[in-house]
């Protein structure tokens, strides 16, 4: 039986599926070393579910840090 291929994005990808602009995926790619690229297509990283569900995490807690920082305002 045949091992089914991981769904890998690049980080493109990644801000279109949480509509936020490219510079922000960057960012948290920059920032955070434990998120990792599964794998490589000559210079472009991929990224799989696991790695999403990471940037989504960072995403989320940036967001919530604004709104708490906004609210002390």
């Amino acid at each position: 039986m045949a091992k089914a291929v991981p769904k890998l994005v690049t980080i493109g990808e990644v801000a279109n599926m949480f509509q936020v602009l490219l510079h922000r995926i960057n960012y948290i790619l920059s920032t955070r070393p434990h998120i990792k690229h599964r794998a490589t297509a000559g210079m472009t990283r991929c990224f799989d579910d696991e790695a999403i569900a990471q940037i989504r995490h960072e995403l989320n807690r940036i967001d919530a840090r604004r709104q708490e920082v906004q609210r002390d305002d």
